[in-house]
């Protein structure tokens, strides 16, 4: 509804697309490169720190992470990551999308250069050290989830958002590929040089001294890409729709937005009172929940239904694997060559099954449509799940462990060309600029509230690789995606529309906008339409 909008609003969402744009996938995305690498390159190392620092001859196994430190070791950074989505999110509504921007990289930095370090030598001290620092990591990986989406929402064209800001998150489908490759690669050249004797033949030197710079290593690299992003993103203006709806300053929005984008924008003053008093009802307010409660309940229980299951695929990996046959039984080969193995594995699944999906979102996300896609993506990902579930002991065994790993990649596949991307996309389109940061956050972080359970949970069903146990897993993840698939009817389509008329922010009536008992800017809203 071009005519009820602000005109620098307006032109933010028809200008063509251009370099600009893409840069600022790039700059949003490397944070989410970063992101996904910290927390998932733990999967490839977890096992080595068993062995490094939980060995006990008196067992005859090779070392292994107890069940508590391995689910710190595991969680704890989802733990960081869902009270820095809060944090930063509501900081992203009150004081700015990029005044708090740049911090969360400073925090990635310096945390993933620390999560490397150690106070002292002792086992205890080496996972509470690591356990520390990957808690603040995740606190910082959490600002960039609301940010990240917000500002790419509020930069792109109508036509092509939705494509912009699946691209910034398909940015994690990257970083779950190099966090297998660089903890592949280095195991590989560490075992060059170095590798020990199988655990069968020799407990003692099958675990390589040498190893344990490699995961170190691994850990501290994670701090690079953000390093490497911190001046571009401090070089990214505010947001036009923050500056002219928030700020109440339209003229400083266009001349923001015309040094970036190749748009001729003029001031306009005379409809911002009239637009920002029909806007400024708080997230608490009845009015939010009249107009967007159940889209807000919609995109908080989709995440966090599906994370349970996303999560789970990823983080008990290292555990599924041997089972698939993918790696050999941990007592028949050393730490460094189990670890190679795992993150081989780890890698092919990504490249082959999860990378691509993020990417056919992109190129189908305009086209289908989010809704579709997510009901999709929820429907089959159970569907696939509940077959592994059901016919575990006819897959598990050797002369089918491709079709295994076929049906397990297939998972990663629809949970990116579905929800995994869809959560991530919807909540930066369906709420109001005041308070979009803050919806955003509090759908990530009922994501991550559905990570924990599966660190801190679905892991029990995995760890010991008990048949039953992962049967048990692999059904109940089905049916949390079937739960997920329902949930989804809480949102709504917001292909093709200006963020102003999905949200109602413009003073228009429009069908995402739930039944209100008060007009808005004269017009009467009859509910859903």
């Amino acid at each position: 509804m071009a005519s009820d909008n602000l005109v620098v609003l307006n032109a933010l969402d028809t200008a063509r697309t251009q370099w600009y744009h893409v840069t600022a996938v790039i700059i949003a995305g490397m944070g989410f490169f970063t992101d996904a690498y910290d927390l998932f390159c733990i999967t490839t190392i977890s096992k080595l720190l068993g062995r490094l620092y939980y060995y006990d001859p008196t067992t005859h196994g090779p070392g292994k992470l107890p069940h508590v430190a391995n689910n710190w070791v595991i969680g704890v950074a989802l733990v960081g990551t869902l009270s820095g989505q809060l944090v930063f999110g509501w900081l992203g509504d009150k004081l700015g999308r990029k005044k708090v921007y740049g911090l969360t990289l400073i925090l990635m930095v310096l945390c993933a250069i620390c999560s490397g370090l150690s106070f002292g030598y002792s086992a205890k001290g080496v996972i509470g050290t690591l356990c520390f620092f990957r808690f603040w990591l995740g606190f910082g990986i959490g600002g960039d989830y609301p940010l990240s989406a917000t500002i790419m929402s509020e930069y792109a064209n109508k036509a092509t958002r939705g494509a912009f800001i699946a691209a910034v998150f398909a940015m994690q489908g990257v970083g779950i590929i190099f966090a297998g490759l660089v903890s592949m690669i280095l195991s590989k050249l560490f075992l060059m040089k170095y590798e020990g004797k199988p655990f069968d033949v020799d407990e003692i030197l099958s675990t390589e001294p040498e190893a344990d710079y490699v995961w170190r290593i691994v850990l501290m690299l994670g701090a690079l890409p953000a390093l490497l992003t911190y001046y571009w993103r401090m070089k990214m203006p505010e947001t036009g729709r923050y500056t002219a709806i928030i700020e109440g300053n339209a003229k400083q929005a266009a001349i923001n937005m015309g040094k970036v984008l190749d748009i001729e924008i003029q001031a306009e003053g005379d409809k911002l009172a009239q637009f920002k008093a029909a806007n400024e009802y708080s997230l608490l307010s009845n009015e939010f929940f009249q107009r967007h409660g159940l889209h807000l309940i919609g995109t908080m229980s989709t995440w966090f239904l599906l994370d349970i299951a996303f999560y789970s695929q990823n983080l008990t990996q290292k555990d599924i694997f041997p089972v698939m046959g993918l790696t050999n039984k941990a007592n028949t080969i050393s730490a460094l060559r189990e670890m190679f193995e795992t993150s081989r594995a780890m890698f092919v699944i990504a490249l082959l099954g999860t990378f691509p999906g993020y990417w056919f979102t992109v190129f189908f996300i305009e086209k289908i449509g989010r809704f579709r896609i997510q009901l999709m993506g929820f429907f089959m990902m159970s569907v696939f799940m509940a077959i592994i579930g059901l016919k575990y002991d006819y897959l598990k065994t050797k002369e089918h462990k491709w079709t295994f790993a076929a049906l397990y990649g297939l998972t990663f596949f629809f949970a990116n060309f579905g929800p995994n991307s869809t959560t991530f996309v919807l909540p930066a389109e369906l709420f109001p600029t005041r308070v979009r940061s803050t919806c955003h956050a509090l759908s990530a972080a009922s994501g991550k509230a559905g990570a924990m359970i599966s660190a801190f949970g679905i892991q029990q069903y995995t760890q010991d690789g008990n048949v039953h146990k992962i049967k048990t897993a692999m059904i109940l993840m089905a049916i949390t995606n079937m739960v997920g698939f329902c949930c989804t009817f809480l949102v709504t389509e917001t292909k093709g529309r200006s963020l102003e008329e999905i949200s109602g922010e413009d003073g228009g009536k429009n069908e995402t906008q739930m039944k209100t008992s008060k007009p808005v800017s004269g017009h009467q809203d009859d509910g859903w339409e």
